[in-house]
């Protein structure tokens, strides 16, 4: 007689228990208790970084890179439709409900159908979402960046809960003469900044905490044109001076977000300057377009700020140069060294204990930087001079820094030095 061995339970992962309460799957669950308990779980282990696919396990990003959520079961076909839904529900609404006055089911409904069209013929969704509930306790989500894409198993969701808390410069590993630099530049009148570095690097967390700070200690109007929205700015702040009061803000921030405030990127460009803003932030330079916006609207008296996907201030040159046909190379870099104010290059790092945030600085402060921007395609030499100049933070320097305070590992220096030629610690 043969009997069936027991279905074992798949452990959780090592050092993590299930969250208390956190269920698993199960047929027939809504969107909204599948996400409950996938958010219940991240909150227990404070990850933010989500990727769902149909057929298989949930998987986090954390320090040590992609683990399985395995003791919450497999996510099937169905139950990432649902998932799906309830996202599309949850999203932020374009206009705010301005001019629709149709009942609150029904918008929901046309907005989920839509939605599912859209998604059926563009094959991907980038947007952002409200927080969602977390079981009957009250708790929510923060709130979510959302793409819905197909691949060869099916519909999956890359997830990033946002942080609805905007860090200081000071908690974000930047030092002091840097942080305090960083402030000081966007109070300029005019001219161009630059945070770059790859996806998942925190350019949105450093941008977001420099216009927090501007916000809250100087009367701007601060626009922002991004896709989507990460972080939000309250219209309020601390009492300065009454602990547990709040007052408004001396600064107005104008947020808008591609496909939820504006039809289209290319409209928020265009659009970005009828606004009479002094302090312009571009969510990411896609193209020749954004970079041409970018450069007219600080060569005619606004602070704008922006990223590129480049790691160091010499690629982020060069990458910019790329955008344009090589007859113009010589007066983008000469625009560029009379509007250009800083380029501050970041990544994150997997540490000893912790992510750490390595960066360069190189600031446009005199005669000699300039002049390396401005003859830049005669060779990136100059450039790299300068960039070690006092008051500028070079890559592989910083990262010798790092290891020198046991942040990093001597390997992780190798592995992330910008002169692979090299070693020296």
């Amino acid at each position: 007689m043969i009997t069936a061995s027991p279905v074992l339970e798949p452990p959780p992962l090592p050092g993590h228990a299930p969250a208390a309460g956190s269920g698993r799957f199960g047929p027939g669950m809504s969107g909204r208790d599948l996400l409950g308990i996938i958010f219940r779980v991240c909150r227990e282990l404070r990850v933010s970084d989500i990727q769902m696919r149909a057929s298989r396990p949930v998987y986090i990003h954390t320090n040590k890179g992609m683990e399985k959520l395995e003791f919450l079961g497999i996510l099937s076909p169905s139950n990432m439709d649902e998932i799906l839904k309830e996202l599309i529900t949850n999203r932020e609404s374009g206009s705010h409900g301005f001019g629709q006055e149709q009942a609150m089911e029904m918008r929901v409904d046309e907005k989920i159908r839509l939605a599912i069209a859209s998604f059926a013929e563009t094959r991907v969704a980038d947007f952002s979402c409200d927080g969602i509930p977390m079981g009957d306790t009250g708790e929510r989500s923060g709130r979510l960046r959302i793409q819905a894409h197909l691949s060869s198993s099916g519909l999956g969701i890359t997830c990033r809960i946002l942080n609805d808390f905007i860090p200081e410069l000071e908690s974000l590993g930047i030092d002091p003469d840097t942080t305090d630099t960083l402030r000081h530049c966007v109070l300029k009148r005019a001219g161009l900044c630059l945070v770059t570095g790859p996806t998942g690097s925190g350019k949105s967390t450093t941008l977001a905490s420099l216009i927090d700070w501007a916000r809250r200690h100087h009367p701007k109007h601060i626009v922002t044109v991004e896709d989507p929205i990460e972080y939000q700015y309250p219209d309020d702040m601390d009492d300065p001076e009454y602990p547990g009061h709040r007052v408004p803000s001396p600064s107005i921030v104008t947020q808008q977000e591609v496909g939820r405030d504006v039809h289209s990127y290319r409209q928020g460009l265009k659009d970005v300057l009828r606004k009479a803003p002094h302090i312009i932030l571009l969510g990411e330079i896609r193209d020749r377009e954004a970079m041409e916006t970018c450069m007219e609207a600080a060569q005619t008296g606004h602070l704008v700020l922006s990223t590129l996907h480049t790691t160091g201030a010499v690629k982020t040159i060069g990458r910019i140069l790329e955008l344009y046909p090589r007859e113009s190379h010589g007066s983008v870099l000469s625009r560029l060294s009379e509007i250009l104010i800083f380029i501050h290059s970041q990544g994150l790092l997997n540490g000893v204990q912790r992510r750490v945030l390595t960066y360069e600085f190189l600031q446009n402060n005199d005669d000699a930087v300039s002049s390396a921007i401005a003859n830049y395609s005669g060779g990136a030499r100059s450039l790299e001079d300068v960039i070690r100049r006092a008051g500028n933070i070079e890559w592989d320097n910083n990262l010798r820094r790092l290891v020198r305070m046991g942040l990093i590992t001597p390997e992780t220096f190798i592995n992330a030095r910008m002169n692979k030629n090299d070693d020296e610690i």
